[in-house]
């Protein structure tokens, strides 16, 4: 079981604590939270609170959070974009709206679901049973280039070349804003938000990371970047244009939505990788999605 310790800011005064504990947990829906509630989950001053409790702004709330039900991923046919595939590793360029694996709220339906099917079960144990062969992941709304091992053996080894940053992974974006320069590095350590739990954020004491960016072409208003990873941080390359004030095009939750896009203009671009049998590089691009390169038209149109 884990316990939480949150606090409500001053403008989250009068907010309803069942409406307000939504927001602060990933995947924790309204009902969710008045579950916790009804449960004697949340409490304050070691007295359980009503759902219908109203904030004041100043409390300091511990949240006792049940272990979750166990999860198990199965094999479905969804149809994969297949790049690169051999004995020991698989490269797919996933879509846009697709989850990578099982999680509570997306039990099935996701990338590792897929990879299940299409492999006939050959993916590595390495990352348990609901993120089986999975070395990284990108979120849900960023599309592109994704590894996945088919084997232990294979695993280990990607496993260490992203630590050592010798997997290198490259991301095109669309950035709201412009740059003075033609390149930069963001170096900025990143962790929850301290008001927001369901986001990140450039905070002290965060974990390193670090982004490498150059400007592909200018727009009124918008910056077509590349944006190479050094570190792999949750929502990593977002919170990063975001504390530049720059955020993605469409980011709903680092900068705004836009209108015709679901999510962020975020593309997985490039993928580079030893080969862990052979120990060859092998290096992979695969092409702009057309809604992103739509974007890339209406802007051009514009200028």
């Amino acid at each position: 079981m884990e316990t939480l310790t949150l606090q409500p800011a001053e403008p989250d005064a009068g907010k309803r604590v069942d409406a307000w504990l939504a927001g602060q947990m990933d995947g924790l829906t309204r009902s969710a939270a008045q579950r916790l509630l009804e449960d004697g989950r949340v409490v304050l001053d070691g007295k359980p609170l009503a759902k219908n409790y109203r904030l004041t702004g100043k409390e300091a709330l511990t949240v006792s959070l049940p272990d979750p039900e166990p999860l198990d991923a199965v094999p479905q046919d969804i149809p994969l974009d297949v790049v690169y595939e051999d004995a020991d590793v698989i490269v797919v360029n996933k879509p846009k709206g697709l989850v990578v694996h099982p999680a509570p709220g997306h039990p099935d339906g996701t990338l590792v679901n897929a990879l299940l099917y299409h492999c006939g079960g050959s993916l590595s144990g390495v990352g348990g049973a609901l993120r089986p062969g999975i070395v990284h992941r990108i979120d849900r709304d960023t599309s592109g280039l994704i590894i996945a091992a088919k084997n232990d053996f294979a695993h280990q080894a990607l496993a260490a070349q992203l630590q050592d940053h010798s997997l290198a992974r490259t991301y095109e974006c669309i950035a709201a804003g412009g740059f003075r320069e033609d390149r930069g590095t963001v170096d900025a350590p990143i962790g929850r938000h301290p008001a927001d739990r369901k986001k990140m954020a450039v905070v002290p004491g965060g974990r390193p990371a670090v982004t490498h960016w150059e400007a592909l072409a200018r727009y009124p208003g918008f910056t077509h970047l590349r944006c190479r990873l050094e570190t792999g941080r949750t929502h990593q390359i977002r919170v990063h244009l975001a504390y530049l004030g720059r955020p993605i095009l469409g980011d709903a939750v680092y900068g705004k939505p836009a209108p015709g896009l679901q999510g962020q203009c975020l593309h997985a671009a490039g993928l580079r990788f030893v080969h862990p049998r052979t120990g060859e590089a092998v290096e992979l691009r695969c092409p702009l999605p057309e809604e992103f390169q739509a974007q890339l038209r209406r802007l051009a149109a514009r200028a």
